[in-house]
């Protein structure tokens, strides 16, 4: 979307909240970074959210000027906030990554300690 990797999240409100989702996307990554991720450089790896009503929108923008005033960063908060457009499904051999691949270097190094870190568990 827009020239980012992003991931589509589809959820029921009954079940979770928006609010939830953005506490675990804030934890998920470094916020603060520009155009990279960890070892990942490049304007598609920039911290984006992507919104599809106003709603949201202002959910977001809220949470975000919420996490930069607990100062929990040293840097501003450099994530995008964007109306969201078309999505576009990456190519096969990315889909269920993880799941088809858990012995990468990548989802062992980088995946599996994030995913701990949010107390969530492996696909």
């Amino acid at each position: 979307m827009s020239g980012a990797e992003t991931v589509e999240v589809a959820f029921d409100p009954a079940k979770t909240s928006y609010e939830k989702l953005l506490t675990i996307f804030w934890r998920a990554h470094d916020p603060t970074e520009i155009d990279r991720q960890g070892p990942d450089t490049g304007r598609q790896y920039r911290s984006a959210i992507f919104y599809i009503n106003d709603q949201q929108r202002e959910m977001a923008q809220r949470s975000k000027k919420q996490l930069q005033a607990t100062h929990a960063y040293p840097k501003p908060i450099a994530t995008g906030i964007t109306r969201a457009g078309s999505f576009d499904r990456a190519d096969e051999h990315h889909q269920n990554f993880c799941r088809k691949n858990p012995n990468n270097s990548y989802i062992q190094q980088t995946l599996v300690p994030k995913l701990k870190k949010l107390g969530l568990k492996l696909p």
